[in-house]
């Protein structure tokens, strides 16, 4: 069986429309060497006979593959997805998220290419993402450490992995809102991934979903508090918590998420981000 640069991985339940509108962003782009695993848990809305037609009109079945299959929540969805890939590269993108554009694909694989050879090597590549509910690009730090780590990472649909990443473990579905947080620290501290920047806005995000209401907030909090435990020493999480307090990251969380603020708050930190860069 030929393997694919990219493995696009979509887990569904229920997703209505949404379902469809990703797989379109899919199809329009440029770069053609991927599959789709289209892993849903069970839907009973039509969703996955609407995709099934808009796949036969458009002549791509053969490019996508449906895994009907129970599942606990998302991360072990996810989980399944990742086993039932063949590509090289791995990504996820949630049903309601799209491309950014029809050659973000194309712009990634030629990132990675470019890097093939590279010591060290990479096996995370990251780029930036699009926030659709407060209309701005959130740009990733260029450079990953520890600190960088402990502070936050780039969500999912800005990251892609290396099969080899999820062949020994997937996400731990006992995290309800980070496993992948878990499993990037898991990637970066025990794997020594290497994760890489690419200066390439991958998707857009939909955002106002689970893992940001009230109370999965305070759970995001708690598990963030975890996970971190896991893989540093309270030493260093304590220097870290006091960095934080001291340059005002709980006001900058405010102004990143406030429909006044966030613009001039991501502009001035993509500015200094280009600037390490």
């Amino acid at each position: 069986m030929r393997t694919p640069m990219f493995s696009i991985l979509m887990v569904s339940l229920n997703p209505g429309g949404k379902l469809v509108e990703t797989m379109e962003s899919v199809v329009r782009q440029s770069y053609t060497d991927y599959e789709v695993i289209v892993k849903d848990g069970g839907s009973g809305d039509g969703s996955l006979d609407a995709l099934r037609a808009y796949l036969d009109r458009k002549g791509r079945r053969d490019w996508v593959r449906i895994v009907e299959q129970p599942d606990t929540g998302i991360y072990e969805g996810m989980n399944q997805a990742t086993q039932a890939a063949a590509g090289e590269y791995l990504y996820f993108l949630n049903c309601g998220d799209s491309f950014a554009s029809d050659q973000a694909l194309a712009r990634a694989a030629e990132e990675i290419s470019r890097s093939a050879g590279r010591e060290p090597c990479s096996r995370i590549f990251y780029g930036d993402i699009y926030d659709a509910l407060r209309g701005q690009v959130v740009a990733s730090n260029p450079h990953m450490d520890d600190f960088a780590c402990y502070r936050n990472v780039p969500c999912h649909q800005a990251c892609i992995y290396h099969h080899s990443l999820f062949e020994e473990r997937g996400y731990e579905p006992g995290y309800r809102v980070r496993a992948d947080y878990e499993h990037f620290l898991w990637c970066y501290f025990r794997r020594d991934a290497r994760p890489s920047y690419i200066p390439v806005t991958l998707a857009f995000y939909e955002g106002g979903g689970f893992s940001e209401t009230p109370e999965n907030r305070r759970r995001s909090a708690r598990e963030h508090r975890e996970i971190t435990a896991l893989y540093m020493g309270r030493g260093q999480r304590l220097k870290y918590r006091l960095i934080l307090l001291a340059t005002l990251a709980p006001l900058r969380t405010k102004m990143a998420e406030s429909p006044v603020w966030s613009g001039f708050y991501n502009r001035c930190k993509k500015l200094l981000y280009r600037r390490e860069y």
